[in-house]
C-alpha cells in the first residue's frame, strides 16, 4: 500500500464503507478496494479479533475469511484445551495439571488466517503454520511478525506436509467446509481435506489431534466415523467439545489424545467426554460434561465442583400446575446443551424435571443459581382454554413467545393471545407427556 492508501485507512476506519466507496471515487493516488477491504475487516476484528485489532499494521484478507475465521473468544478456549486446562475452563493451570512441554511442536494443517494457530501455538517451542494459499501465506507472515510470534509459515497441502513430517505434539485441522462451487458442506468426508482419509496418518505422526468440524454435524456419526477410520489405534483419551458464544452454537471440536498426549492425573480409557460450553462477553462460562461412565462432572468457572449423582427422576406423568402456594422455576438449557443432547444428565445433576420427552424444557421448585441456560420465574400456567387465558394473562400486552413440541408457531399462538412482541414476560408453549398442551408464563431471572 502507498502511503496515500494508508492515510485515507486511518483517516476513514470508523466510517461507513458503503459510503466510502462512493466518496473515495475519482481518487487515483488511492487503491480503493485494498483500502475497503482494511476498513471493513478492521471494524469486524475490533469486536471479533480484538487482540488483533489493537496492532497497527494488521492486514484483513476479504470479508468471506473474515467471516469464516474464529473469533479470539472461542479460539482461546481452544488454547485452554491444547494447555489441559482442569475440566477444559479458561483459567492458568496451576492445581499440578500438566502444561504442554516446551520443546513441543504445534502444527496447524490447514491455517487460513491464522488465529486458532496464534493462541493455540502459545507455549510450544516450534509453531509451524501450513496454508495451501500463496496469499494467506503471505498475509500470515506480515501480521505474525506484528504479533510478535515467532513460527514457521509453510505454503503446502496438507496431506503432503503430513506425509513428510516426522513427529508433532499437537496437530489441529479445520477442514474447508465448502466445495468448488462455494456451496457449504457438512459430513467429514465432504470437507478439504477429507480428515477421515488422514486420520490412520494423523495417528501415527500426532500425540495430540484437534479436529473443528461444522456445528451442523451430528457428533455422533462423526465419533463413529472417526473410530472406524483409525485402524484400531486406541486413544488415551476422546473428548467432544461443543462450543456455544453467547447461547449460539458456533463449533463442535474433536479431541484424540495418546498416552503421550494424556494429562498427568488422568486414567487412561476414561471413555468418550462431552463437553458443553457456553462462553459468554462478559468473561463468564457455563461448562456441563458428560462422562461415557455417567459420572457427571460440572464448573462454575471458578471453584468448581464435582458431584456423582445416583438419583433418577420419573417422568412427568400429567400436567404440571401451578398452584398459588407453590413457587416454580422453570430452565431452558443452552445451545451446546441442547446440540449434546443431555437431557437426561441436566435433569439428574440439578434435581429438575423435564416438562416432557421432547419439549427440552424444565421444571422444579427451586432456584438452580448455576443451570447453564437460561433461567425463568413461574407466574403462571394454564391450558388454551379461553376463560384460563384470560385469567392468566390479564395485564399482559407484550411477550417473548417460544413453542416446543407446540402445534402452533410462534407467530400463529401471538395472534391467537393478540400479543405484541417483546416485554419483560416470556410465553413458553408445550405439549406435556399427556398429550394436554399448556403454556407458562414466566419472567426471566437475571
Amino acid at each position: 500500500m502507498n502511503q496515500a492508501t494508508i492515510d485515507f485507512i486511518h483517516e476513514h476506519r470508523e466510517d461507513d464503507v458503503r459510503r466510502l466507496a462512493l466518496k473515495g471515487v475519482g481518487k487515483s493516488d488511492i487503491d480503493l478496494p485494498l483500502a475497503l477491504q482494511q476498513i471493513a475487516g478492521w471494524q469486524m476484528a475490533r469486536h471479533k479479533l480484538p487482540t488483533w485489532a489493537a496492532v497497527e499494521g494488521i492486514f484483513y484478507p476479504p470479508h468471506l475469511n473474515m467471516e469464516q475465521c474464529s473469533s479470539e473468544q472461542t479460539a482461546k478456549y481452544k488454547q485452554c484445551i491444547i494447555h489441559h486446562t482442569p475440566l477444559e475452563l479458561c483459567s492458568p493451570a496451576t492445581d499440578g495439571t500438566q502444561e504442554c512441554t516446551k520443546d513441543g511442536t504445534f502444527i496447524d494443517l490447514t491455517g487460513g488466517l491464522g488465529i486458532d494457530f496464534y493462541f493455540m501455538s502459545q507455549g510450544f517451542e516450534r509453531r509451524i503454520y501450513v496454508e495451501q494459499q500463496p496469499t494467506l501465506c503471505d498475509i500470515a507472515r506480515h501480521n505474525f511478525a506484528l504479533l510478535g510470534l515467532e513460527c514457521s509459515v509453510v505454503c503446502d497441502n496438507a496431506a503432503d506436509y503430513l506425509r513428510r513430517i516426522d513427529h508433532a505434539s499437537v496437530i489441529y485441522l479445520d477442514p474447508a467446509r465448502r466445495d468448488i462451487q462455494g456451496k457449504r458442506t457438512y459430513s467429514i468426508a465432504d470437507c478439504t481435506p477429507n480428515v477421515l482419509e488422514l486420520l490412520p496418518l494423523l495417528c501415527e505422526k500426532a500425540d495430540s489431534i484437534i479436529l473443528k468440524l461444522s456445528p451442523m454435524l451430528d457428533w455422533h456419526k462423526a465419533v463413529e466415523d472417526l473410530e472406524a477410520n483409525t485402524q484400531g489405534i486406541m486413544y488415551h483419551y476422546f473428548a467432544v467439545y461443543i462450543v456455544s458464544v453467547q447461547n449460539e452454537c458456533k463449533e463442535l471440536l474433536i479431541e484424540m489424545r495418546n498416552e503421550k498426549g494424556g494429562m498427568r492425573n488422568e486414567a487412561p480409557n476414561e471413555g468418550l467426554r462431552v463437553v458443553c460450553v457456553n462462553l459468554l462477553h462478559n468473561g463468564e462460562k457455563q461448562v456441563f460434561i458428560k462422562m461415557k461412565n455417567e459420572q457427571l462432572k460440572m464448573r462454575d468457572g471458578n471453584e468448581g465442583m464435582r458431584k456423582d449423582v445416583s438419583l433418577r427422576w420419573q417422568a412427568a406423568s400429567q400436567t404440571v400446575r401451578c398452584p398459588s402456594s407453590a413457587t416454580l422455576f422453570l430452565y431452558e438449557p443452552n445451545a451446546s446443551i441442547m446440540k449434546a443432547g443431555c437431557f437426561d444428565e441436566i435433569a439428574l445433576f440439578y434435581h429438575i424435571q423435564e416438562l416432557s420427552a421432547n419439549s427440552h424444557l424444565f421444571i422444579a421448585d427451586h432456584e438452580v443459581t448455576d443451570f447453564p441456560g437460561r433461567r425463568f420465574r413461574v407466574e403462571a400456567t394454564c391450558s388454551m382454554n379461553k376463560r384460563e387465558l384470560k385469567d392468566s394473562l390479564k395485564g399482559v400486552t407484550h411477550a417473548n413467545i417460544a413453542v416446543r413440541n407446540f402445534p402452533m408457531s410462534a407467530e400463529s399462538l401471538r395472534k391467537r393471545l393478540n400479543l405484541k412482541d417483546g416485554g419483560d414476560v416470556f410465553i413458553f408453549a408445550t405439549t406435556m407427556s399427556d398429550a394436554t398442551h399448556q403454556l407458562f408464563i414466566c419472567r426471566k431471572i437475571a
